[in-house]
């Protein structure tokens, strides 16, 4: 019998950050790689932490399409808001290059629009909201494209796992082992009404303990702390001159101006795109 091929792209979130099993991270993807077959599934996992969509174009994109799978992930992102140089219109670009290359190979495509990390951390409102706003963008991108090329798609940006601490690790932007397997759960039963997945759920319940209150805090003292720093340094500078900007229009009572703004260059954005057709990819 012929494996499934199931090829993951993306960034920390699917590589698994947040759920580990002995010395290396598991994740949302492997956890749902086990339930697509009743058969063999030959899972490869090309995600990295940190990557943003042009890594994603420019590196994975090429190796997951050398691998010809059945059913590929796309779940990206949120790194792309948390730099000075994000750009929604090039955002749009890479992943209708990406889904389209997928499609026209024939793959069944996974996608899912995601929470802002603003919001996560808690940051105060002036600095959340325009995460919050790039984030949105990156979701309207992401559902409307997912349209286009026909995606099973997550909407993973609601509902109240968001607001269940059980579900999220020490660090607030990645799942816990239970967060994992939440996405895992969802996504298998999308492909099952569809008739995709056909082997079992995984199941919701944790395999291992959750850790404890003082390991995780120790973890976000060490390793947590360093890895937003690392993200979040290019665009603190931005950020705050976003912040500044927020606070000047609701002084002003003109906030929804930037709303209109985010959502004007949304809609450019994907007007600018091209109807799907065969890509090359570098």
């Amino acid at each position: 019998m012929r494996s499934v091929r199931f090829v993951a792209l993306g960034d920390s979130l699917t590589q698994g950050v947040g759920d580990p099993v002995g010395e290396e991270w598991r994740g949302w993807a492997a956890l749902l790689a086990e339930g697509l077959a009743a058969g063999p599934v030959a899972f490869t996992n090309l995600a990295v932490s940190g990557a943003q969509t042009r890594d994603v174009l420019a590196r994975q994109t090429q190796d997951g399409l050398a691998l010809s799978p059945d059913v590929v992930s796309v779940v990206i992102g949120v790194n792309d808001t948390l730099r000075c140089t994000f750009d929604i219109h090039a955002v749009a670009a890479r992943l209708d290059k990406v889904y389209a290359a997928f499609t026209e190979q024939g793959a069944v495509l996974l996608t899912a629009c995601l929470p802002d990390p603003g919001a996560m951390l808690g940051l105060p409102g002036a600095l959340a909201r325009p995460l919050a706003r790039r984030q949105r963008a990156v979701n309207s991108v992401v559902h409307a494209l997912s349209e286009r090329y026909g995606a099973v798609h997550l909407h993973a940006s609601e509902g109240a796992w968001l607001t269940d601490r059980a579900m999220w690790s020490a660090d607030r932007l990645h799942p816990g082992e239970r967060g994992h397997r939440q996405l895992a759960v969802r996504f298998h039963a999308l492909l099952a009404e569809a008739g995709i997945a056909t082997g079992a759920a995984p199941s919701p319940e944790p395999e291992f303990p959750a850790p404890t209150k003082s390991a995780s805090l120790w973890w976000m003292a060490t390793a947590g702390t360093g890895w937003v720093a690392r993200r979040c340094t290019d665009l603190l500078p931005q950020l705050l001159t976003l912040a500044a900007d927020e606070m000047r229009h609701r002084a002003r009572g003109t906030s929804a101006r930037l709303d209109l703004r985010a959502s004007a260059a949304v809609s450019t954005a994907l007007a600018a795109l091209s109807a799907p057709e065969q890509v090359d990819v570098p």
